[in-house]
């Protein structure tokens, strides 16, 4: 990967769902934030710069200035971030990558799109309605479907990751962070080919 410290104006903005605070340490709604953080620990950045209500720090990616985004405002008001600074830098809503976790999916799945509905996900949810649009690419990060067709979700999506779960879920946050590389150099359907 070709991450780089940089503190220049950024053409494209990476954000990474989760809830803040200890008690959501490796749950499965904070897929994002395990991303964020080992995408942070390889590059060698912090994500300790508070701005637009979040984490952030700025690498270059694929020849682009990215920032990354860790909104700390739990997961249902995540788009304040986003807007926040999607105005910031002028930037167009289809350079912002989310990354989020997926209930839909099997623990360590990948699964990335060009756009598309919330499907569910509050965090996804807030930021289709503050910044007006679905136009936005997404990766999102399998984290196993409930064991039974009635367990509350909001348990499910709460509650801890297991050592094994805890470990597919690094394993598929390094795949995406190079599919991240793959859409801001090559494009989303390259991305998309790749991994799909």
């Amino acid at each position: 990967m070709f991450f780089r410290r940089n503190i220049t104006p950024v053409s494209w903005a990476a954000v990474f769902l989760g809830n803040p605070g200890l008690r959501y340490e490796y749950t499965r709604h904070n897929a994002g934030f395990i991303t964020a953080d080992i995408i942070a620990k390889e590059v060698g950045v912090k994500l300790n710069r508070t701005k637009f209500n979040a984490l952030t720090a700025t690498v270059k990616l694929g020849g682009q200035q990215v920032l990354m985004l860790k909104p700390q405002t739990y997961m249902n008001l995540s788009g304040n971030s986003v807007k926040q600074a999607m105005r910031y830098y002028k930037l167009p809503l289809e350079n912002i990558v989310v990354v989020s976790d997926d209930v839909s999916l099997p623990a360590g799945k990948l699964r990335i799109r060009r756009h598309g509905s919330h499907g569910g996900h509050n965090g996804l949810k807030d930021i289709i309605a503050k910044c007006g649009s679905e136009e936005f690419p997404r990766i999102r990060i399998g984290v196993g479907v409930p064991p039974v067709d009635d367990y509350d979700l909001a348990d499910w999506v709460l509650s801890k990751l297991s050592i094994e779960d805890r470990q597919l879920i690094s394993d598929t946050a390094l795949k995406a962070a190079a599919a991240l590389e793959i859409i801001i150099m090559r494009g989303i359907e390259e991305a998309m080919a790749e991994f799909n």
